[in-house]
Order: C-alpha cells, then sequence, then structure tokens
C-alpha cells in the first residue's frame, strides 16, 4: 500500500536544484529574475490574501526592494519560477507595515485543508527552514555566530569555520492490530492529555540513536502501551516540518493486549474495532447535519458530541493510517 500521493505536505512541486544553488551568480539571476517570488514567515506563520479564499501570498521582488540575496533560502524553482524564503523580522520595519496592510498572517496546519497540496508543501518547507535559521545562530562547536551560506541550506561559524546544516528527526509512527478471541480484529489508538477532547491517534515516537526503524517501532510501543508487538512493516512517509520531523508510518501485529499507559505520555490508550472507528466519522457527519436541519433532538446530539471519538488531523499521516486500515488496506487482519 502506498499512501504518498496523499499525503500532506509530501507533494513538493520545487525542483530545489541542489548543485546549482551553490553558485552565487547563479543564485543572484535567479533573485533578480521578474518572475521569482518570496514565501514570507512570521512567527511560524505563513502570509495569505487578505480576501477569504486563503491563497498564499507569493510576494514579487518589488513590494521587498531593500532585501538582499543573503537574506534569503533558496526553495526551489516551480511553474511560478523561482521561489525563495524570507524570515519576516529581518525587513525594515516600514517593509512589515506596508505587508501587515496588504495581507494576513495564518497559521499553516490551520489552514492547511483549504489549500492545494504543492502550495501546502512548500509553505511548509519554508517555514521548516525559517526555523532552523533562528534556532542555530551560534555555532554548537564554540559558539560563536553562524551566517548563512549555501543559499541558506547551510550555516557556517564566523570563528572556527564549523558548518551546520538542515537536519530531519526520524520518528516512527504505527498502526498496531490484533485479532481478539471472539474474532473481531482492532486496532491500537491513544491519546495525549493536551490534545482536543475526543482525538485518538496512532502511537508515535522518535527513534533513539543507533536504532533501526523497525526496532524504534517495537520500542515505542512497548513504552507507550506496554504492549508487544512483531514484525512492523513500512508503509509510507510524510515530511512533517513542525519543526523538522519527518513521520515514518509501520503496520505491526501485537502478541499482547493488555494495554497500561501509566509508564509514558500518554493519557489513554484503547483497542478499537472497524466498526467503533467507523462511527468516528459517521457520528460526526450525522451531528453535522441534524444541526443544519435544527431538529428536535439537537439536545441528544449535543450530548454525543461531547464525548464522541475524533480521528486525528486529516493532514497527518496517521488519520491515513487509520483510514487505510479501516478500509482494509493495510494489516493483516
Amino acid at each position: 500500500m502506498n499512501l504518498t500521493n496523499g499525503l500532506t505536505y509530501s507533494l513538493m512541486p520545487l525542483d530545489r536544484c541542489s548543485n546549482q544553488r551553490k553558485s552565487l551568480p547563479w543564485l543572484k539571476k535567479e533573485f533578480n529574475h521578474e518572475n521569482t517570488v518570496f514565501c514570507l514567515i512570521k512567527e511560524g506563520m505563513s502570509l495569505f490574501h487578505l480576501d477569504e479564499t486563503l491563497t498564499p501570498y507569493f510576494m514579487p521582488k518589488d513590494l521587498l526592494c531593500e532585501i538582499s540575496v543573503h537574506q534569503c533560502i533558496y526553495l526551489g524553482k516551480g511553474k511560478r519560477g523561482a521561489v525563495f524564503a524570507v524570515d519576516f523580522e529581518k525587513l525594515r520595519f516600514s517593509t512589515q507595515q506596508a505587508i501587515e496592510d496588504i495581507g494576513r498572517w495564518q497559521v499553516l496546519r490551520v489552514v492547511t485543508g483549504s489549500l492545494k497540496l504543492d502550495d501546502a508543501a512548500t509553505l511548509a518547507f519554508a517555514k521548516a527552514l525559517v526555523h532552523w535559521h533562528k534556532s542555530h545562530q551560534y555555532c554548537g562547536q564554540c559558539g560563536n555566530a553562524n551566517r548563512s551560506i549555501e543559499a541558506g541550506h547551510a550555516r557556517k561559524c564566523t570563528e572556527c569555520r564549523n558548518m551546520t546544516f538542515p537536519r530531519t528527526d526520524p520518528a516512527v509512527i504505527m498502526l498496531v492490530e490484533k485479532m481478539f478471541e471472539d474474532g473481531i480484529p482492532r486496532c491500537l489508538l491513544g491519546r495525549q492529555a493536551s490534545w482536543p477532547e475526543g482525538v485518538y491517534s496512532t502511537l508515535a515516537g522518535f527513534v533513539d540513536p543507533g536504532e533501526s526503524l523497525e526496532e524504534a517501532v517495537i520500542r515505542e510501543v512497548k513504552e507507550e502501551a506496554n504492549i508487544e508487538i512483531e514484525n512492523p512493516q513500512y508503509v509510507a512517509s510524510q515530511p512533517w516540518p513542525f519543526p523538522a520531523s519527518i513521520m515514518l508510518g509501520f503496520v505491526a501485529v501485537a502478541n499482547s493486549e493488555k494495554i497500561d499507559v501509566s509508564q509514558d505520555s500518554l493519557e489513554s490508550a484503547q483497542w478499537f474495532s472497524r466498526k467503533q472507528i467507523e462511527r468516528f466519522n459517521i457520528n460526526e457527519s450525522v451531528i453535522n447535519s441534524e444541526q443544519s436541519k435544527r431538529s428536535s433532538n439537537n439536545a441528544h446530539l449535543n450530548s454525543q458530541l461531547s464525548t464522541q471519538y475524533k480521528m486525528s488531523s486529516k493532514d497527518s499521516i496517521s488519520s491515513q493510517l487509520i483510514t487505510a486500515w479501516l478500509n482494509k488496506e493495510i494489516g493483516v487482519y
């Protein structure tokens, strides 16, 4: 099963031009091209047009006349031409004020569902690199200032010349299934206390140094829910630049049944059948429909809503893994 084509943030439309961007003359030519646009990031938020269409504002250079190529991060070249990312905080105050009047800022994950997949991927890429520069201003070896080089895809210490590159933290995320004695297969989902009420997701965790992906899957499920699993199978991956991860999706079979979340960060974890997971979405749909009709049983439906289990966000690979299992596209059972 290949989920990649349907995963948000995965469909990068830009040619990153990894070799060409190291040439400053080539980069300046791209920077000064009339079709070049700039993707602004402010405190992790992306810029959109003022209308209600939720259209990303890829700004032309004539509105950013004071910036230099060294202040920008080259993202790549697409149908609209070259795209650079810019940290809003690096702009002059007068330019910042002008931009505030012609665009509005949005948290990317809040509006992703309304975006084209290629725009979502581009904005996520810009957000990730701007964040990386802000969090790597100083050398990790000697503590002196770093400066941006290679079109914003590396930083070099001004003193010891140590080079730093953007890194991605691998995290495994797994759909764990088990056939129960009643003949009904179920999958294991958990939730953290900080999540919205009722939301359950697949288990996940970061890969430790010196650990294979499969070992990480087995360890994380044991740590979070005290469930023994076997035979983790890779399904798909998803960029998750919030701020710098890649989610590596797996499916695995459980050898044990009793859940214990007392040793780790989960608030709770449960086994869910396909019939139960179907109600995650069916109940939500019914509630929306009945509310729009203003039916007489609204009070009962509102009570259902307060306790309704909810799927993880649609932009996440977790939601895709659960849906694929629900549709018997992944897993053994």
